[in-house]
């Protein structure tokens, strides 16, 4: 079994999706975990994985934008 086999999909996503988005907005793991336990960034991005899978990075970060900041105007 290949190494990619290993791991979950979901959870590859949820990881690759969080990095570029503490990229994007220069958040540290500590605020990003924060931002995460308020708005539940993880599960977001787990409840859309259908439809995000077949979306590119740029579109992914646009929706947990809109997701994130858009309820959140003072961030």
């Amino acid at each position: 079994m290949t190494r990619s086999k290993l791991i979950n999909p979901v959870v590859f996503l949820q990881i690759h999706i969080a990095r570029l988005f503490m990229e994007r907005h220069n958040l540290s793991i500590e605020k990003f975990l924060a931002l995460n336990k308020e708005k539940d960034i993880l599960g977001f991005l787990k409840l859309g994985y259908e439809p995000f899978h077949l979306t590119g990075d740029d579109g992914i970060l646009d929706e947990l934008d809109a997701y994130v900041y858009d309820k959140t105007p003072n961030l």
